[in-house]
């Protein structure tokens, strides 16, 4: 057993697959956990935790996404201007009506690592409020979740 080593993997080597998954009537908790795992590539045996060995992640139908309970009423999601007061606050269900792909892109954010490379992981997150997107040519795989 003399001689074995854990391979670490460099971003030339890694190859990335695309995936896509439509969020109607999943639980929005339960979807962003999943493709977290994604884009970090921990479903991968080539997973190296200081590089980014994720792959892309298409979410579709971002409209359709279910929040059980009251989170819809009580949930809150906060933003600040920078400025003396610019506390803006903003409830699940308004910012569902408003903009249902930026509620379904922060649970998954939320679910990465608060660094540069979370932030190079994120950008690898395609979320749409329809069924529609632009990335046919990329030919993604359906994912189960």
């Amino acid at each position: 057993m003399g001689n074995l080593k854990t391979k670490s993997f460099t971003v030339e080597e890694v190859q990335r697959n695309w995936w896509i998954v439509s969020a109607a009537g999943r639980p929005l908790g339960r979807l962003a956990s999943r493709v977290a795992i994604i884009l970090q590539g921990k479903h991968k045996p080539e997973y190296t935790r200081h590089v980014d060995t994720g792959d892309f992640v298409i979410i579709t139908d971002a409209a359709g996404i279910v929040l059980t309970g009251n989170k819809l009423r009580d949930k809150r999601y906060y933003r600040h201007s920078g400025y003396p007061g610019g506390l803006k606050e903003e409830a699940a269900g308004k910012l569902m009506a408003r903009a249902p792909e930026e509620l379904v892109r922060r649970a998954v954010l939320g679910m990465l690592p608060h660094n540069s490379l979370g932030r190079k992981m994120g950008s690898k997150l395609k979320v749409y409020a329809g069924s529609e997107h632009p990335h046919e040519a990329q030919q993604p795989q359906a994912l189960e979740i």
